[in-house]
């Protein structure tokens, strides 16, 4: 992309684009997008070198955030696209990138901060790479890193469980584990983190169905309708409502009552 295109566009506009690639699940868009970031922070850091070499103050360019998150976010967006696409050694690459950003100059006690946090997200982002992959190995450390670092606990756990149904793994003790952890601690779901709990429970409702609980999935499966409801993607709520159909000669008659009641009232 050429210079004059990229002192053009504005980092926080781009990182609005890719969450709303990610939001559509659009992968190569997501690549696509983290690239360009990637380029326009690049260009931005060259240029203040440029300046700050001739000893001179460089063009202030307004960004919510310092510079070293632009450089994270698109490392992160880009290794999340690769691992959605299956490309697992390139999600590892772009892990190893934002893992480490203590290389730029200048960096404040905010910059640092970013730093810290990136490296965060890096060590669970491994974990649920490898988890993903199949590294059954990996699991009790997984859990045991959750039960250290509770604010992470609903994104591991959706790992798990994806995991779980894909890798044809048992995972009763896992979830049993989790559910104790979060009912003693007060760890309970809320409106802030919607997406996570919806992609959980219909993770949870295969796994139970795959267990022969088909009941127990369809509990679950409620509770993603509702989520996808309020979340307002339709897609979701196809998925689900597929599912819940495909179990529904198994659900009880007060389930499938409590489903009817829910679409009446989504109307």
């Amino acid at each position: 992309m050429r210079k004059s295109i990229l002192k053009s566009l504005k980092p926080d506009i781009i990182v609005e684009m890719l969450e709303m690639a990610v939001a559509f699940e659009n992968w190569n868009k997501v690549m696509e997008r983290a690239d360009m970031l990637y380029q326009c922070v690049q260009s931005i850091h060259e240029e203040r070198q440029e300046y700050q070499s001739k000893g001179v103050p460089a063009p202030h360019i307004h960004t919510e955030r310092p510079l070293v998150y632009y450089y994270g976010c698109s490392h992160l967006m880009r290794g999340m696209a690769h691992q959605k696409m299956g490309q697992v050694d390139q999600a590892r690459a772009c892990i190893d990138q934002y893992a480490e950003l203590e290389w730029m100059e200048d960096l404040d006690e905010i910059g640092m901060q970013v730093v810290q946090e990136f490296r965060h997200k890096a060590q669970v982002n491994r974990y649920a790479l490898e988890i993903e992959a199949g590294q059954v190995q990996l699991l009790e450390e997984l859990v045991n890193f959750l039960l250290e670092h509770p604010e992470e606990w609903l994104a591991g756990l959706k790992v798990i469980t994806e995991a779980a149904v894909r890798h044809r793994w048992q995972i009763d003790r896992v979830l049993h584990v989790f559910e104790d952890q979060i009912q003693g601690d007060g760890g309970e779901m809320n409106s802030s983190n919607n997406d996570d709990v919806y992609h959980y429970c219909y993770q949870r409702a295969l796994y139970e169905q795959w267990m022969g609980r088909p009941q127990e999935a369809v509990e679950f499966i409620l509770q993603a309708i509702r989520l996808a409801d309020k979340l307002g993607i339709d897609r979701y709520f196809i998925r689900c409502t597929a599912l819940l159909e495909s179990l529904r000669e198994e659900a009880t008659a007060e389930q499938i009552g409590r489903y009817r009641a829910m679409l009446e009232e989504m109307k």
